[in-house]
């Protein structure tokens, strides 16, 4: 049995790249600071029932030649919402540095506890075949 058919490493491969893509997310808002009529984007929250792999991703459709290829789809397969902030500037510009920054500071520590759930995952799995 592949490692990938557990569910635990399934569900937490899945976690991680849904930290992976809220962190390209995340920094977008903060590159679109200051662009007049950006609003902030997020992912919505990952559903635990709903962690399984993901078998196809959905891509961009190029309508035009002149248009850049896209290295992956918009949200890499997960739900994306816009935040409905109150704070919109006079440009129209509805991103707050600030709380895109301590977005993006919880991200990392989530993304880190996953990965080391993963790594010690692995760890007992060593242990348990004599590896470790």
């Amino acid at each position: 049995m592949p490692i990938s058919n557990i569910p635990l490493f399934a569900m937490l491969r899945t976690r991680m790249q849904w930290h992976q893509e809220r962190q390209r997310v995340l920094s977008e808002n903060v590159a679109n600071a200051d662009t007049p009529g950006f609003r902030a984007r997020d992912l919505a929250p990952l559903k635990l029932d709903q962690l399984t792999p993901r078998a196809t991703a959905v891509g961009l459709v190029r309508t035009d030649a002149a248009h850049q290829v896209a290295s992956g789809s918009a949200t890499g397969g997960f739900e994306s919402v816009r935040n409905s902030t109150l704070e919109i500037r006079p440009a129209g510009n509805a991103v707050s540095l600030e709380d895109e920054m301590i977005k993006v500071a919880a991200n990392q520590m989530d993304y880190q506890a996953a990965t080391a759930l993963y790594t010690r995952s692995l760890g007992l799995i060593k242990t348990a075949l004599g590896r470790g």
